[in-house]
């Protein structure tokens, strides 16, 4: 590692070295309104706000205006899964920056999905049609922070309260009381193989689909208004999981794929959820939501990243020598299951949850170390 690189030096690199693979229009899965795409650009988007460089902001919109009518039609997307909504953050700053009115028409159709999204018996939203009545922590961050920031630009206190509700509910049924933590899925059925009997619960903890828990909540606390009585539960809830998830962190720094399982046959270190981890754990720290002591665990896992990247000589689009950032160590896309299921799911480098991971967890703890 160079010593004298920064978190922001770092995202810099991420993203650069992802510009040189990809034209803002092509990013995969090409022609799809989908989060690996949102998760990624709204670490571009952090890195923009931290270096003004506007390049990063117009590849953002080289993407969105992909996907996004002159009328502000939304292409591409499945109104029946929150994965498809998730994007829909990177039309706020769009909006504001360009006062392009197609952006806040692509913003109320997506909202008027979310008015319509199907619910359990509990009031849970579905994950997709595709796993009816489940839900899945993901969700929290495909749904969550888009809908609070609609709620507090737009005068929809509704949507702010209906997802405070989804975060309570999910931690109602998901979260274990001996460790803290929340398994993945939750089938209140319990029709799926995979769901616990009595509880409905998936077997086990999963990295990734945890890290999304805290960030979501971080970020929806950004626009819940200051005074919304739901607030201080928001925090507390975050806080509390980031503090247990502090339990199981491995000897790198990193977290494992089965978080609660570290050292034991078949399970690894994982990148994307120790990215998640460090970006929550920061921000808590920043907003004073954390004592500063967790900035050590922050830092720690933020360090067992860095060790574990690799650096690719090439040429940029002019024939220029280059370097590209290698993120890898992180599973892919990855529904619910056992054990086996987690520890055998296959590893990328560069994919865009992974880099998108490492884009929040290098401004976040950018922003915390300043």
């Amino acid at each position: 590692m160079n010593e004298t690189q920064s978190p922001l030096d770092y995202a810099q690199a991420a993203v650069e070295t992802m510009q040189r693979k990809y034209r803002g229009a092509e990013l995969p899965p090409v022609k799809h309104f989908h989060y690996h795409q949102g998760v990624f650009l709204s670490g571009v988007y952090q890195t923009y706000q931290l270096n003004g460089d506007e390049r990063y902001l117009q590849y953002i919109k080289d993407w969105v205006d992909s996907n996004v009518t002159e009328s502000g039609e939304v292409l591409n997307h499945d109104r029946n899964a929150l994965d498809d909504i998730q994007p829909g953050i990177l039309l706020f700053p769009l909006l504001e920056y360009t006062q392009e009115q197609c952006y806040r028409t692509a913003l109320d159709e997506l909202v008027s999905d979310i008015d319509i999204y199907p619910k359990n018996d509990e009031g849970g939203y579905w994950h997709n049609d595709r796993a009816p009545r489940e839900m899945w922590l993901d969700g929290l961050y495909m749904g969550g922070p888009f809908m609070v920031e609609y709620g507090a630009r737009f005068n929809r206190p509704d949507l702010i309260n209906e997802a405070v509700f989804q975060v309570k509910l999910m931690r109602e049924k998901t979260r274990v009381e001996t460790t803290g933590l929340w398994r993945h899925a939750y089938d209140p059925e319990r029709a799926q193989p995979w769901a616990d009997p009595q509880t409905g619960l998936s077997p086990e903890y999963w990295g990734r689909s945890m890290g999304w828990v805290p960030v979501a909540i971080l970020n929806e606390l950004d626009y819940m208004p200051a005074n919304h009585h739901e607030r201080a539960a928001l925090e507390t809830i975050a806080g509390d999981l980031l503090i247990s998830l502090c339990k199981y962190q491995g000897e790198d720094g990193r977290w494992w794929q089965v978080v609660d399982k570290v050292g034991a046959a078949g399970n690894w270190p994982e990148n994307s959820c120790t990215c998640l981890y460090v970006a929550g754990l920061s921000k808590a720290v920043r907003l004073g939501i954390l004592p500063a002591e967790y900035l050590d665990r922050a830092r720690r896992g933020y360090q067992g990243v860095i060790d574990s990247l690799r650096w690719e000589e090439t040429t940029d689009a002019e024939g220029n020598a280059a370097r590209d950032l290698l993120v890898g160590d992180v599973c892919i896309g990855t529904g619910v299951g056992d054990y086996d299921f987690y520890c055998a799911r296959p590893t990328s480098v560069n994919d865009l949850h992974g880099v998108g991971a490492f884009l929040l967890m290098c401004t976040e703890f950018e922003m915390a170390t300043r």
